[in-house]
C-alpha cells in the first residue's frame, strides 16, 4: 500500500482527501494528513461568520471522525519541519519521522505583514485563523469595557480587509480602513467602481483612508496610533493587518525544490514540483508564474493531483485560470469577472452608475460587439452568474449590450433561459459541476429537488456564489419535465414564504425561535431571519420595538442611517397636508438640533444629521405637536401623495387631499415584503403621479380609477388599471384585498410590479381575485386588513414612553457621550457632512 502524506489541512488539503475518497482509491493508499492547527479543516471563506455565532464547529469542512471513517490518519497540532527527498521522509517539530511515496504540500499562505516599526505591539493582529479572531474579540471586549469610543483600524482595503472591517464594527469599534492604493479592492475594481463602494461603506459607518503609507505604529507596549507622514497620524487602539498573503513555502526550501523569485513552489500542469514525487496545491503553488488566492483554483489543483497519483495522467490543470469572484462584503454585493480593466484598444465598456443607490455596473464587450469580455458589479450582483457564463462560454450577446445591465422592466430578461447554456458550462467552479451534471441528475430521477441536487453533486456547497444559478437550473429542468417546483426559503425552512405565512398564522407563532422550533431546522441564517421578522410584523402589526420584528439596523433605531453615521427623521405628513403650526414645529426642531431639512418627493420633510442620542428627544417634540413616525426606514407604507384636488384646482374632479389622508392613515405602519407608496390625483392631469406608485387613485367622471403595481426606482413601471369609476368605499375594499393578497403571496423583498410580473395571468388574474373574488377570500382579506389597521401603534411614541426602549439610543454602550468624530460644513446656509465637501465638491 503506497503512502500519501499531505502537509496542510486547510480547505485545499481537505479537498484533496475528499477527492481521493470520491475516486474510491482511499483503500489502496494510506493517507496521512498533518494540520498545524488544533482543529480539523474549516471554511476560511466564511471566517467572518465566527463573529456572529462564535461556533467553530459550524465552520468545519468535516468532523474529526470523518477522517478515521475514510481510512485517513489526521494528525493535528503538529508542524512538519523538514523534507528529506533522498529517503522520502519528513520530520515534525516533535522529531517524529514519516515516510511517503507521494508528498502533497498544501501549506497555503500566511498574512503579509509589512515591515513597519512597532508592528509587534499589543493590539496588532492578523486576520487568518479562528485563534486570530478569538484574540481580536478578547482584546476588543477589554477595550470596550475600559475605554470610551475605542477605535480599530484595518491595514488593507482588499477583500479580506473589508471583511475584517465588518468584524471590527460588529465588535463595537469605530472602524477605519487604511489602504496604500488610491482605491479599494485594487485587484478587482476600477476607480469609478471603487468610489461607489467607498460611498456605500461610508454610509454604514466605515471610515476610509486611501493613498496612505503607514510608516510607524505608535505607542509604548500597546498600539495607540498609526503614523502616515511626518505630521499625519490616526489615533487607534487596535490594528488588524490584512495587506495580502505570502505563500507558506519554507518547507520547500529545506529540500531545494524549485522556487519562484518572489516565493511559491513552482509546479507544472500535473501539479508536480521539481521532484516528481512531490506535489504542491493551493496558495503555496506557483503555476504559470501566478499564486491564485481563490478557493476554486485550489480545488481544481487538488483534483489534478489526486488523478495524477492514482494514475489518470491525462488529467491536467488548465492553462487558463478564471479569477472571477462574487462576494457580499458588509451587506453589499461585489463581483468581477473576466477582464474588468479592459483597455479601449481591445473593446468597449458600458457603464451604469447610480451613487444614490450605491450601484455600479460595467461590462466590457469586444470591438465587434458580439462577445462579453468581463465586467464589474457593485450593489447588485444578481446577474453575475449569467454574465459569468456568457463570458466563459463566449455566448452571443444582445445587439444592444446595455440591456445586460439595464433590464427594461421587472420580470423581463435579456439573458434568455438558463437552459440555453451549453451542457459543458461549469456552473459550480469550486466543485467543478457542469450544467449537464445538474440537469441529468434530475432527468434520470436521481434527484427530485434542489436539496437533492446539492447533496448529490455538491454544487454550491463551498463559497455558495453559484447557488442562484443552480436553483434556476433545477427549477427550469423540473418545469420542462412537467414537475412541481417549490421555491423554499432556505435550508432551514422547507417552505415558500407564502406557506410559512400560513403556518405562522395558523399556529399563532410569535417569535423566530417559535417558528424555527415548529417548522424549521438549525439556527437560521441571514435569509430566513429577516424574512420571518417581516412575516411576524405583517401578521400581527407588531412594531420594530419588539426584537423579533427587527429586520436591519434602520429598523432597530427607527430611522435611516446616513453615510456619516447620523440618522434622518421623517415624520408622517398624510397626503402632504400640514398646518402652519406644525410647519413651525418642524422648523424649530430642525433649528434646535441643527438638522439639514429637505422636502422629499413624497411630500414630506426630511430632517438629516440627527445623532443617535438625540432621536428620542426629537421624536418627543414632534409627537407632542401631533406628528408620528413616517416609517421611512421600514418595508412598509411610506406615503400617499396627493395633488390639491377639487378644493383648490379648477381642473379637479374630486377632493384628492382628503382621500389621500384617509388612505395613508388607514395603511400607515403596514409591514409588507417591500416598501409601498401610493398616490391620489384629482384628475387625469396626474399631478400626484399616481400611476408611478404601488397603488394609485385618479378621479374621473363617475368616481375613481384604481391602478396598482407601479413603481419608480432603477426599473420604473406604470401601474395598471384594476377597476374604474368606483366610489371611495369600493376603492378601500379593493385596496384591502390587493394589499393583503400581495403581503401573503409575494416573494421576499419583491416590489408589487415584480410580483405582478410573476403572477400567473398577470393583471387579469389579479382582477379576478380582487374585484371578482374568484377565490372566495375577499372577505377574509378585508378582515385581516382591518385587524392590522386596528392594531396600529406609533413606534416613535412607544420609545418616548418607555425608559427601557430609550436606553438603546446612545452611541456608546457604557457611556452617554456623543460621537465627537462627526463634523459638518456649511452649504447653502445649512450644515452638510464634512465628507460631502471632500467627495462631491
Amino acid at each position: 500500500m503506497k503512502k500519501v502524506v499531505i502537509v496542510g489541512n486547510g480547505m485545499v488539503g481537505y479537498k484533496f482527501c475528499e477527492k481521493f475518497i470520491e475516486k474510491g482509491k482511499n483503500k489502496d493508499f494510506k493517507l496521512t494528513v498533518f494540520g498545524e492547527e488544533k482543529r480539523p479543516a474549516y471554511d476560511r471563506v466564511h471566517l467572518s461568520s465566527f463573529f456572529e455565532n462564535q461556533d467553530a464547529k459550524s465552520l468545519e469542512m468535516a468532523p474529526e471522525s470523518w477522517y478515521a471513517e475514510n481510512n485517513i490518519e489526521l494528525i493535528t497540532s503538529e508542524r512538519v519541519t523538514d523534507i528529506h527527498r533522498s529517503t522520502k521522509t519528513i520530520t515534525t517539530a516533535s522529531d517524529r519521522k514519516y515516510s511517503y511515496d507521494y508528498l502533497v504540500l498544501a501549506t497555503g499562505s500566511v498574512p503579509f505583514v509589512p515591515n513597519i516599526s512597532g508592528v509587534e505591539k499589543n493590539g496588532v493582529f492578523v486576520y487568518r485563523t479562528i485563534e486570530d479572531l478569538e484574540g481580536m474579540m478578547e482584546y476588543a471586549n477589554s477595550l470596550v469595557k475600559r475605554k470610551e469610543n475605542p477605535r480599530a483600524a484595518i491595514l488593507g482595503g482588499g477583500l479580506l480587509g473589508l471583511e475584517a472591517g465588518k468584524a471590527a464594527i460588529d465588535m463595537g469599534m469605530e472602524t477605519h480602513v487604511v489602504e496604500f492604493a488610491p482605491k479599494l479592492m485594487p485587484r478587482q475594481l476600477d476607480l469609478r467602481g471603487s468610489q461607489v463602494l467607498k460611498l456605500k461603506l461610508e454610509s454604514i459607518g466605515l471610515k476610509i483612508h486611501l493613498n496612505k503609507a503607514t510608516s510607524q505604529i505608535l505607542g509604548e507596549e500597546a498600539i495607540t496610533g498609526m503614523q502616515f507622514g511626518e505630521e499625519e497620524k490616526l489615533d487607534v487602539d487596535m490594528l488588524i493587518i490584512s495587506a495580502g498573503i505570502r505563500p507558506r513555502d519554507e518547507l520547500a526550501k529545506t529540500c531545494d525544490l524549485e522556487m519562484g523569485t518572489r516565493g511559491g513552489i513552482v509546479v507544472n500542469n500535473r501539479m508536480q514540483t521539481s521532484d516528481p514525487s512531490i506535489y504542491a496545491i493551493g496558495e503555496v503553488a506557483l503555476y504559470n508564474q501566478m499564486i491564485y488566492g481563490l478557493v476554486a483554483p485550489g480545488y481544481d489543483m487538488a483534483e489534478v493531483a489526486v488523478n495524477q497519483i492514482i494514475g489518470i495522467e491525462n488529467a491536467l490543470m488548465s492553462s487558463s485560470i478564471d479569477m472571477s469572484t462574487k462576494l457580499k462584503l458588509i451587506g453589499v454585493d461585489v463581483a468581477s469577472f473576466g477582464d474588468p480593466f479592459m483597455p479601449p484598444s481591445k473593446g468597449h465598456s458600458i457603464i451604469f452608475e447610480n451613487k444614490t443607490e450605491y450601484l455600479y455596473k460595467r461590462i466590457n464587450v469586444s470591438l465587434d460587439g458580439k462577445k462579453l469580455l468581463g465586467g464589474i458589479l457593485i450593489g447588485d450582483a444578481s446577474d453575475y452568474n449569467m454574465l459569468h457564463q456568457m463570458y466563459l462560454n463566449e455566448m452571443k450577446i444582445p445587439e444592444d449590450a446595455s440591456k445586460l445591465i439595464l433590464p427594461v422592466n421587472d420580470g423581463d430578461s435579456s439573458f434568455g433561459s438558463v437552459l440555453d447554456l451549453p451542457d459543458e458550462a461549469q456552473i459550480c467552479s469550486c466543485e467543478n459541476v457542469s450544467k449537464a451534471t445538474i440537469c441529468n441528475a434530475i432527468k434520470n430521477e436521481t434527484c427530485q429537488s434542489l436539496n437533492d441536487v446539492i447533496t448529490h453533486t455538491k454544487a454550491s456547497t463551498s463559497c455558495g456564489g453559484c447557488k442562484p444559478m443552480v436553483t434556476d437550473l433545477v427549477n427550469e429542468t423540473l418545469q420542462s419535465l412537467g414537475k412541481e417546483v417549490k421555491n423554499t426559503i432556505c435550508e432551514h425552512f422547507d417552505y415558500t414564504r407564502q406557506e410559512l405565512y400560513g403556518i405562522i398564522k395558523a399556529k399563532k407563532l410569535t417569535s423566530f425561535n417559535d417558528v424555527l422550533d415548529a417548522c424549521g431546522s438549525g439556527d437560521g441564517c441571514e435569509v430566513c431571519k429577516p424574512l420571518v421578522a417581516s412575516l411576524l410584523a405583517s401578521i400581527y402589526n407588531d412594531t420594530a420595538n419588539k426584537e423579533y420584528v427587527i429586520q436591519d439596523s434602520n429598523d432597530r433605531f427607527l430611522a435611516n442611517i446616513q453615510r456619516n453615521g447620523t440618522y434622518s427623521v421623517v415624520p408622517r405628513i398624510p397626503g402632504g397636508e400640514i398646518t402652519p403650526e406644525k410647519l413651525i414645529v418642524i422648523g424649530e426642531v430642525g433649528k434646535k438640533y441643527n438638522l439639514y431639512t429637505k422636502i422629499t418627493g413624497g411630500q414630506r420633510i426630511d430632517l438629516f444629521g440627527a445623532e443617535l442620542n438625540d432621536l428620542p428627544a426629537i421624536w418627543k417634540e414632534l409627537i407632542d405637536a401631533g406628528f408620528e413616525s413616517g416609517h421611512a426606514y421600514g418595508k412598509s407604507l411610506r406615503t400617499v401623495k396627493s395633488c390639491v384636488g377639487s378644493t383648490w384646482c379648477r381642473y379637479g374632479l374630486d377632493e384628492s387631499v382628503s382621500f389621500a389622508i384617509e388612505l395613508e392613515n388607514r395603511y400607515r405602519g403596514l409591514r409588507s415584503p417591500h416598501k409601498l407608496k401610493g398616490g391620489v390625483s384629482g384628475c387625469i392631469r396626474e399631478c400626484a403621479e399616481a400611476r408611478g406608485k404601488d397603488f394609485g387613485v385618479i378621479a374621473v367622471e363617475g368616481g375613481w380609477n384604481l391602478y396598482v403595481c407601479g413603481n419608480g426606482g432603477a426599473t420604473p413601471k406604470h401601474a395598471l388599471l384594476l377597476a374604474e369609476q368606483i366610489d371611495n368605499q369600493t376603492v378601500i375594499k379593493y385596496l384591502d384585498r390587493f394589499l393583503m393578497y400581495y403581503i401573503q403571496t409575494a416573494a421576499p423583498l419583491t416590489r408589487t410590479a415584480a410580483w405582478l410580473g410573476k403572477l400567473d395571468g398577470g393583471i387579469e388574474q389579479l382582477k379576478k381575485v380582487v374585484v371578482e373574488d374568484s377565490l372566495n377570500i375577499g372577505e377574509d382579506l378585508e378582515n385581516e386588513m382591518q385587524f392590522l389597521v386596528d392594531a396600529y401603534e406609533c413606534e416613535w411614541k412607544q420609545v418616548v414612553e418607555s425608559e427601557e426602549a430609550k436606553s438603546r439610543f446612545k452611541h456608546f454602550l457604557n457611556s452617554e457621550d456623543r460621537d465627537d468624530n462627526l463634523t459638518f460644513v456649511p452649504l447653502r446656509e445649512q450644515k452638510m457632512p464634512k465628507h460631502w465637501a471632500v467627495s462631491e465638491g
